[in-house]
């Protein structure tokens, strides 16, 4: 507990009054352990995980204004913080501003994709909407020019993702014609979401709205722009991972040859459904139905032409993508292989950049997983060239540099792992800052260069300071290559 004496403060030091807090709270005596934290902010007011320790004390304890509060503090000097970000959402959570902390899920995902703790926040938060309000077909708002700031509120706390509800859903034939081909394109990727995107930007054209708060204190104006990069990142998605649902195709041709294939009203609009279904039970770790459902669309898509289903050959890409994810885990590596390398076949035959990155990837993966490290890091040495995003670099090179490392060729391990750390620290990712230094630590120990090991390693514990068994697991071997540098 901290130790007080007369209003002089508290007596021990920073870090043993957050392992004292971090104690309580796995012990369930938050109280206490809100204590142990408010003594380690005295000596480090601004210290952001403390600030997000203290606030999960607080919405255990009920008391979510407070635990909103700490949050924000975690953010004021690290907008991206996703530990802040996480904590933010839980404290709106509970609150009961399921709309709001449904921006944040998604906010916080956008940054982190590969944590579950945001996956998971992003369906309690759509359960909880749905449990309130109803499903979305059944919301009806009307846009009138009398409504008060309070309905004003309503009306953007419901503007959130497949919630998203707009009363206009009728867009005239002239309006389409005379739309840029761009807008075109967007609406027909959003669907019936475009309304809405068009009914955000309209709000964002009413001044008296976009300077008010919502209760938790966010800026109206900022959460309307969140919704809409949210629409906009959705669009871009859909573009680049699935376009064949954005291009144009005759329709009344269509669906002559749907009635003669005896097919289903619209395929691609079918197919949507079916991907989405797959990629799903994929995600939630059911991979047998991921797969079982996967071959029966694939033999669908098999049977139709070009003209039915526009772009089929990137489908059947995507397809022979998600078999070989629910065949890897379920550990049948072999097939797993086969059916990355017909996607990579597929967008190579197409020319589909994001297709054959996707492709390299998975195939690397299943390389590195079977002991392969030569195979794996010259599929992902093709991949290198398709790279977009600072995260996507940090976790490749790392990748490249761990089977580097696995060969016992530890200048190129080291070469890799440097890459992997300068990415990271581009994009503030602490996780593969960690990782990173890890390996290029371990390629220095085995070329021998045990000082430049230790800093790294030094480096790597410092940012391990919350992972238990990371910090002593680097303890232990930085321990070691002390004593080899003071030889």
């Amino acid at each position: 507990m901290p130790d007080n004496d007369g209003g002089q403060g508290p007596k021990s030091t920073f870090s043993t009054y957050m392992a004292e807090g971090e104690q309580l709270f796995h012990k369930g005596e938050y109280g206490k352990a809100t204590e142990s934290y408010s003594a380690a902010l005295i000596l480090k007011p601004d210290d952001k995980n403390c600030l997000v320790a203290r606030s999960k004390c607080y919405v255990k304890l009920g008391e979510s204004a407070k635990a909103l509060k700490d949050a924000d503090a975690s953010l004021k000097e690290d907008g991206v913080f996703f530990k802040g970000l996480h904590q933010k959402a839980e404290a709106l959570y509970t609150m009961g501003d399921f709309e709001f902390a449904l921006v944040f899920y998604h906010r916080g995902h956008r940054l982190r994709p590969e944590l579950q703790d945001f996956r998971l926040g992003i369906q309690k938060a759509q359960e909880a909407i749905n449990n309130c309000v109803g499903s979305p077909s059944s919301v009806k708002l009307e846009n009138k020019s009398t409504l008060s700031f309070v309905h004003k509120v309503e009306d953007l706390k419901m503007a959130q993702q497949k919630y998203l509800v707009h009363p206009l859903k009728k867009v005239q034939r002239k309006q389409d014609q005379e739309m840029p081909k761009n807008e075109r394109t967007a609406k027909q990727l959003l669907s019936e979401l475009y309304a809405d995107k068009e009914y955000l930007e309209k709000l964002l054209k009413d001044e008296d709205l976009i300077k008010g708060k919502t209760r938790s204190g966010e800026h109206l104006q900022e959460l309307i722009f969140t919704c809409i990069s949210y629409l906009d990142t959705r669009t871009e998605f859909w573009r680049q991972q699935k376009p064949i649902y954005a291009r144009q195709h005759d329709r009344q041709l269509q669906h002559r040859q749907w009635s003669h294939h005896h097919l289903p009203s619209d395929p691609t609009c079918n197919v949507l459904r079916n991907l989405e279904k797959i990629n799903a039970a994929l995600n939630a770790g059911n991979a047998e139905s991921s797969l079982k459902k996967a071959r029966e669309v694939l033999k669908n898509v098999q049977g139709w032409s070009e003209d039915v289903l526009p772009n089929r050959t990137e489908v059947l890409g995507h397809l022979y993508s998600c078999l070989g994810n629910a065949l890897m885990d379920l550990g049948d590596m072999d097939k797993a292989l086969d059916n990355h390398l017909k996607d990579l076949e597929l967008a190579k035959q197409g020319k589909l950049m994001d297709s054959k990155s996707r492709a390299l990837d998975n195939i690397g993966r299943v390389y590195a997983r079977t002991g392969k490290f030569q195979q794996a890091i010259e599929a992902w040495e093709e991949k290198v060239c398709l790279l977009r995003s600072g995260l996507e670099k940090a976790w490749l090179f790392h990748e490249i540099g761990r089977c580097y490392l696995e060969l016992k060729q530890y200048v190129e391990a080291r070469d890799y792992g440097t890459q992997s750390l300068g990415a990271a620290s581009d994009i503030c990712d602490e996780k593969w800052q960690l990782n990173a230094s890890v390996l290029v630590a371990q390629a220095e120990l085995k070329l021998g260069n045990f000082k430049t090991s230790v800093l790294l390693f030094e480096k790597a514990l410092d940012l391990a300071k919350e992972d238990t068994a990371a910090r002593d697991a680097i303890q232990k071997v930085l321990s070691e290559t002390r004593q080899l540098a003071a030889l």
